[in-house]
Parts: C-alpha cells; sequence; structure tokens
C-alpha cells in the first residue's frame, strides 16, 4: 500500500470513527415527545406515568435506529438526562403533552394547521388557549428555522393521517371547523399540501376530538388498517363506504379492537385503551401499542401479517385512559427538518 492509500483507508478510519460517535442516526426518523411542566396541576396526578412512559418509549426508539428528543422544562430535565442521556433531553417546555396534535402535520410536506379549540377542552376560552400552546411549539420552530406550510385553517395532528404517498383520512369535524364543504375542502387541502386523495369519514365518537388516528392507520401505500365494531355494524359499513369514496384503491384491514372506556381521566377526551389504531408509523417501523391485555398478542400477531415494516410493542397502559398515546405523544420530522431541529437544540445544550 503506497503512501496516498495509507491516508485515504486513515481518512475513511477516521470519519467511521467519528460517525459512531454521533448521538443520531443519520436519516432516521426524529420523533419528539414533550413532558408536562413540573407545575401543572392538570398533570399532577399523572407525570411519573408519563415520564415513565417517555422513557420507555423512548429507549425503544433509540434502540430500533430512529432519534429521539424529549421537550422537558428545567426541573424535570435531570430526571429526563439521568434515564436518557444528555443528548435526548432538552429544556424547551411546552404547554401540553400531546404533541401530535399542536405541531406540523404531514412530515413528507409538513403543514402547520391551527390547533383547535377541541384540543384544550372547547371551553369559551379554549381557543386562545390552543393559540397560545401553538405560539410556543411556533417560536422553537422558528428560532430552529424549520420549514413548513401555514394555514388558518383549523385541524388537530390527530385528525390527519397519511400514507406519504399523497393519500390522506380526515374527519368530517374538519369540514365543521372550517365551515367547508366536502368539494370545497378537499380543493384547498390538495392545493395547501399536494394531496391526491383525500376521504372524509364519521368519527366513531361525536363531539370532542374527533380525530381520526383511533379509527384509522396507514400501514403502506393505499392501505389502512380500521377498528373492528361488532356492536356497530351500520358504522363499520359506513366507514369503509367513506374511505373508499375518497381513495378509490384503498385496501382495507380490519384489526382486533378491545376498547376500554372504564376509567377516563377526563371526561372531555375520552380514553384510547384498546385502540391499535394509534400506532406511529415511519418509513421503516412501526411503534405500536400494548396495554398489558390478552389481546394484545393477537393484535401484534395481525399487524406483523400485515406489514414488512419492523413492529416494535409500546407499553401504553400508563397514558392511554388519559385519551392518547403513542401516535398522539409523537411530532414526526424528516429530512431537512429533522436536522435543522436537532442542530438547533444541540447548540442550545
Amino acid at each position: 500500500m503506497n503512501r496516498l492509500d495509507i491516508m485515504k483507508a486513515l481518512a475513511l478510519k477516521i470519519s467511521i470513527g467519528l460517525l459512531s460517535m454521533l448521538p443520531f442516526t443519520i436519516n432516521a426518523e426524529l420523533i419528539v415527545l414533550a413532558s408536562p411542566q413540573s407545575q401543572d396541576k392538570y398533570y399532577a396526578e399523572k407525570i411519573d406515568d408519563i415520564f415513565d412512559f417517555h422513557v420507555d418509549y423512548a429507549k425503544k426508539i433509540i434502540q430500533n435506529g430512529d432519534n429521539v428528543m424529549i421537550l422537558t422544562d428545567q426541573q424535570l430535565y435531570p430526571d429526563y438526562v439521568k434515564a436518557l442521556g444528555k443528548q435526548h433531553v432538552t429544556i424547551a417546555p411546552m404547554q401540553d403533552i400531546w404533541m401530535r396534535d399542536f405541531s406540523s402535520a404531514n412530515p413528507n410536506q409538513p403543514v402547520l394547521f391551527r390547533y383547535t379549540a377541541a384540543g384544550q377542552g372547547g371551553t369559551k376560552k379554549a381557543q386562545a388557549i390552543s393559540d397560545d400552546v401553538q405560539a410556543d411549539f411556533k417560536a422553537y420552530s422558528q428560532k430552529a428555522g424549520l420549514k413548513f406550510t401555514q394555514t388558518q385553517l383549523l385541524n388537530d395532528g390527530g385528525n390527519w393521517v397519511e400514507d406519504g404517498y399523497g393519500n390522506v383520512v380526515l374527519s368530517t369535524k374538519f369540514l365543521a371547523d372550517n365551515h367547508l364543504t366536502e368539494t370545497q375542502a378537499r380543493a384547498q387541502l390538495i392545493r395547501l399540501t399536494g394531496a391526491k386523495h383525500i376521504a372524509f369519514i364519521e368519527a366513531d365518537e361525536q363531539g370532542g376530538l374527533e380525530h381520526v388516528d383511533g379509527v384509522v392507520s396507514f400501514i403502506d401505500q393505499n392501505t389502512l388498517v380500521i377498528n373492528t365494531y361488532p356492536e356497530d355494524p351500520d358504522y363499520a359499513k359506513q366507514l369503509k363506504i367513506d374511505l373508499k369514496r375518497g381513495i378509490p384503491d384503498i385496501k382495507i384491514h380490519e384489526i382486533t379492537t378491545p376498547y376500554d372506556g372504564s376509567e377516563i381521566y377526563d371526561e372531555k377526551f375520552g380514553s384510547a385503551c384498546g385502540l391499535y389504531t394509534n400506532m406511529l408509523v415511519t418509513p421503516e417501523r412501526i411503534y405500536f401499542p400494548q396495554f398489558g391485555i390478552k389481546q394484545d398478542a393477537l393484535a401484534l400477531q395481525q399487524i406483523r401479517r400485515l406489514t414488512k415494516r419492523t413492529v416494535i410493542p409500546i407499553h401504553s397502559a400508563q397514558v392511554c385512559h388519559m385519551g392518547g398515546g403513542v401516535r398522539c405523544m409523537s411530532w414526526q420530522l424528516r429530512g431537512k427538518n429533522a436536522e435543522l431541529l436537532l442542530n438547533y437544540f444541540n447548540k442550545t445544550h
């Protein structure tokens, strides 16, 4: 080996060594979670359960090759750092834990809707509170230089489920909130987001959030998993009709749905216990809720038969009765936005 070859080999060895020292995986999904603020009375009773859920979930994300960042406040920062390491935690307190709803949707072509009053309980002051919650998110996004389309159309991230290939599902609450017909809404959303096919469905629980991510989940292009509704066959029939009307080539699979609404933290938001459709789907993986019940094994078996993605079980019993879980907690970023946010938080550590 001549001197030039030796130098090239040494340079390659050094570059590989530097890459192995990086805390984050290049080109992986970035999943961002938000802790409660330490003095928030609303979450006071559940703060330990939320912490345990976050730590378990974050460790699974790291172990499986995606990136994770926990946003927290000064008081909780040491606990999260002790559990996960400094590189996965930053002081950037959010006013709520459901990052999905007030952050950007549609990670391939991000769009930021105006967070709805329903996300904060739907009271007279709820829209002002929702705007304030989203303002904190916007402030950090602007500091990091993130790029996404912004719109005054009202919607929560939990009411936007996409497959990454132009197929989208929303509930008809979007139409009511924005005073649009289905035809008008479809045209506006296609212009805004680049979507190709949009299905509007009735939520399975009327009133309140009416999100679709507890009803359906894309697991591949044109391929959806939906809840089973043996107690309401008329709703199940209409759900499939509406999905196929909006997305003509859709393939629909049902998954066991042992819904449990016996324990609810806040009556305004219901429960997500037993809803396996509230899974987080990334290009290579599915983070899949588990509830510590006998149907967990069947649900895992069903989803693994339907996808080539790696399915990673995430214990969600600590938080599901609060109205959400794996997907609801997670803001997803890809590509340049993921890089920009990680760079920003690394500089502010």
